[in-house]
This record gives C-alpha cells, structure tokens and sequence, in this order.
C-alpha cells in the first residue's frame, strides 16, 4: 500500500468522525438540559457506567467530570453485579454508556439501579433500545457509520460519546461558576496546577537575597551585588528606599560599548528608569506574560508605596516549572 493511499485512508476516517460530531449539535437540546439538570441537581456523585470501549470512553467522561467541579468516578459493570453497586447510594446519579444499549451488563443491573430510585441518564446509540427506554433522560450519540470499514471496530461512535461527555461537563462547569482556579486544585501537583496556583510571594527572592543598591552607589558596587545574588540585575533605590530603577546586564553591556569608568560613574546615571514592578499576590504564570511581552528575565516586586519587597528572576520561574 503506498503512502497517497495511506493518506487518503486517514483523511476518510477524520472526515467520517467529524460529520458523526457535526451531526450532534442537532441533540443538544431539551433532553441534554434536562441531563444537567439532574447533575445539577446531584447531592451525591454522578457514577459512570459502562463495557468495552464505552468503559473507556466513561471513563474519561468521569475524570472529566471530577476535575471540573462535578464530583464523578467510575464503576465498571461487571464488577458492580458482584458487589460494587454498593457504591452507588441514593443520593447519587448513575450515567450508562451502552453504543446499542442493550450491553448484557448493564442491562443486569438496571433493576438495581432503579430499585435504588437515582436518576439514569442514558448515553446510547439506539433510542428504541432497553437502556434507552429505562433511563429518566437519554442522549443520543447514535453515527451513521463507524469510521471502521468493516463497521466492526467502535471508532465514530466513541468519538461522539467522548464529545458528548466533554459537552455536559462543560455545561456543568459554566453553570457552576467553576473557575481555573478551581481546577488547579483538582491536580495542584500538575503544571497546570502550578501555572495557575503559584504565586510569585513563593518563589521570589526577599530580604537579604534581593538585589539593591543606592542611587549613587558605583557601577562596581552594582556588578559585585549582581554577581552575589545571581539574579543578573539590580533594584537601584532612592533614599527613601522606593524603586528609581533597575541596571541589568543589558544596562552593563552598554556601558562597555561607550566605555564608561566603571569606577567613578554612579549607577543611578546608566540604570534604566520606569522599569516594570509588580504587586505581590500575582500569579506566576501573570509575570511570565509580563516578562515574555516586555522581552525581560526579571522583575522587581514592589509594594503600594513602590517600597521593593522582592525580586523574581526567569531562572526561579523555570525551577518552580512555570515555564
């Protein structure tokens, strides 16, 4: 088989799979509010339900679910028959993935399940199926075809599922006011958790570590505070103790360039004045921005009277992998 022909049989499938999702728009309508409104209304957890391929995708739709403000986790089945259902409690809501909902398993414990009175919202490809009829609500995500040539292999099918899971959870996340910071705490140890968590108060540098000189101290004296503190800049402070401004290497390079005495000229003539300060209690990733626009690796933190309380370089953002 050559490669144009390879080609073309992946191009098929995308195409295959993104009408199957294109044709969902047309059910996002009173039974999917109707779905959300039984999550919504939830004092327990929506337990997610389903075999084989619709498991996975369930699965995932759980995870989803949990990390976006909706408690959620996922039994299998066949387990819950011998004895899981007992983590199911009355307060809950159960959502079953079955493509033909008519999956043996599940249909073995619908009875269970409605004996315990919790809503079922159904997610099937058949709406005339059993599954289909016992469920308070059930979302259609039947395909027209599988994106399988043989129309064997679940491929459309656990696409659309997969769609229709991220669509509630989305609905849910919004209708709860559900914030970044929100999730971050779902998965605090994650980079994500760390970008949207991590303040710069934690990782600057303050007291004896921050870098500062005084407006008339000499260009030397400003080299050897660079070179202690390491952070490949200085605050240069007025004689009230606010910020007059910084003197980076940048700064020292061209002061090289027009070969200024090194010894005699005070840093307050050649440091760059109006430099970017922030706040403390700004998000790392915030300053990573700053830094990132303004073409800088470092920034001085300043309180509301521009007195310095810290400084933060690129390096410690790398460290505490924000970047």
């Amino acid at each position: 088989m050559n490669e144009q022909k390879l080609q073309a049989l992946g191009l098929a499938v995308i195409e295959t799979e993104a009408t199957a999702v294109s044709a969902l728009a047309t059910r996002i309508d009173a039974r999917f509010a109707q779905a959300c409104g039984y999550m919504l209304a939830c004092t327990g957890r929506v337990v997610v339900i389903g075999m084989g391929k619709s498991g996975h995708i369930g699965s995932k739709i759980a995870a989803t679910l949990a990390s976006t403000g909706t408690p959620a986790f996922f039994v299998h089945p066949g387990e819950a028959s011998h004895g899981d259902l007992g983590m199911i409690t009355p307060k809950d809501v159960v959502l079953a993935l079955s493509n033909s909902g008519e999956t043996a398993e599940l249909l073995t414990i619908l009875p269970l399940i409605k004996r315990l009175g919790v809503p079922l919202i159904g997610m099937t490809g058949n709406a005339n199926s059993t599954l289909a009829r016992a469920a308070n609500v059930n979302l259609d995500v039947g395909v027209e075809k599988e994106a399988c040539p043989l129309g064997l292999a679940p491929t459309a099918s656990t696409t659309v599922a997969l769609v229709m899971g991220d669509a509630l959870a989305v609905a849910l996340l919004e209708s709860r006011g559900f914030t970044a910071e929100d999730f971050a705490r779902a998965p605090p140890g994650g980079s994500l958790g760390r970008r949207l968590l991590l303040l710069i108060d934690d990782i600057m540098h303050t007291g004896d570590t921050i870098p500062q000189v005084g407006l008339d101290a000499p260009l030397t004296e400003a080299l050897h505070e660079m070179t202690r503190k390491g952070l490949g800049m200085t605050a240069v402070l007025d004689a009230t103790g606010k910020v007059a401004g910084v003197f980076t290497d940048g700064d020292l390079r061209r002061a090289v360039d027009r070969e200024i005495n090194l010894h005699k000229t005070a840093v307050g003539d050649l440091m760059t004045r109006n430099c970017k300060t922030v706040l403390p209690g700004m998000l790392a990733a915030e300053a990573l921005a700053i830094m990132e626009a303004s073409k800088i690796n470092g920034l001085l933190v300043v309180d509301a009277d521009s007195k310095l309380v810290g400084a933060l370089g690129m390096h410690d953002l790398l460290r505490a992998g924000v970047v």
